[in-house]
């Protein structure tokens, strides 16, 4: 186990050299961030550093006493921690360009400020990703309020990848895309009740995009240009994520794992404006590219 247990945290030793980077956008959300770094804290393996990158204002959100005492926790555990400022507000993909330009590990999580991990769950996304051999895989956030609400109809496309992960084309319109219901609510979680997954086991299926928690071989997401989208945005845009991994998807493939672990907080969007939605314009983006 490379989490150091609390007999060690008085000891001085050099860090494990992460294997993998946890990479944090967040503004102005210092409860949530706690609950984010807590759930990294309860993470057993692989050797990880965290990275944040913080547009809060005027003070960096790390000020708050539990987001620096949870940045001290998991120090204590033996997990670098870089707190970075990435202001003024260039927007999102700017934002997580900037994470993954800092990083150097060769898997990088980009992990939502408002996600918490159930223990163990970096484990498996690092098995996976490494036994499946694609470009990413991904926890997708769970809203744990829907856990009575069944959608049956919106988990009708769930489909295993059998056996092997290859690249595929998700654009709007295509058959990949029309998965995306499968994200809402508590379908997860309903869907995992029903299959025979072991404990601490996963299974890979079939998706259009995930968000909140996305495991991806570093090189794999440079190879398909990151979140550098080659022009210039308003600050105001969304869907950065989703272009991101359609890019890695059709070089690479990518898929959702099963149970999900990832637990949205179900916080306030700090997102509101989303009308230019990289997403739905990456076909133009790409014509005037190519």
């Amino acid at each position: 186990m490379s989490r150091r247990w609390s007999g060690e945290w008085g000891r001085r030793s050099e860090p494990d050299e992460p294997l993998l980077e946890v990479l944090i956008p967040t503004v102005d959300r210092p409860a949530e961030l706690t609950a984010t770094l807590a759930g990294l804290a309860a993470q057993d393996d692989p050797p990880f550093g965290v990275i944040v990158s913080d547009q809060s204002a005027p003070a960096p959100v790390w000020r708050a006493p539990a987001v620096a005492a949870m940045v001290r926790v998991l120090q204590a555990q033996g997990r670098p921690v870089r707190l970075l400022r990435r202001v003024p507000r260039r927007g999102l993909a700017d934002q997580r360009q900037f994470l993954l330009d800092a990083s150097s590990a060769p898997e990088v999580l980009f992990l939502d400020d408002d996600v918490w991990l159930e223990p163990g769950t970096l484990t498996r996304m690092h098995e996976a990703l490494r036994a499946l051999d694609c470009g990413f895989v991904g926890c997708a956030v769970q809203g744990l309020s829907y856990l009575d609400d069944e959608r049956p109809q919106q988990q009708e496309r769930f489909e295993p990848w059998p056996g092997v992960v290859v690249p595929e084309r998700a654009r709007p319109g295509t058959e990949a895309f029309e998965r995306w219901p499968l994200h809402n609510a508590a379908n997860l979680a309903h869907i995992a009740a029903r299959l025979p997954v072991e404990r601490d086991g996963w299974v890979a299926y079939r998706i259009a995009w995930i968000g909140g928690c996305v495991l991806y071989d570093r090189a794999a997401l440079l190879e398909a240009g990151g979140f550098d989208f080659g022009v210039e945005l308003p600050a105001a845009h969304a869907g950065e994520d989703v272009a991101a991994q359609w890019r890695v998807m059709e070089r690479r493939g990518g898929a959702g794992l099963l149970p999900s672990g990832a637990v949205h907080l179900e916080a306030p969007t700090t997102v509101p404006d989303r009308d230019v939605d990289l997403a739905r314009l990456l076909p133009r983006l790409e014509s005037r590219a190519g």
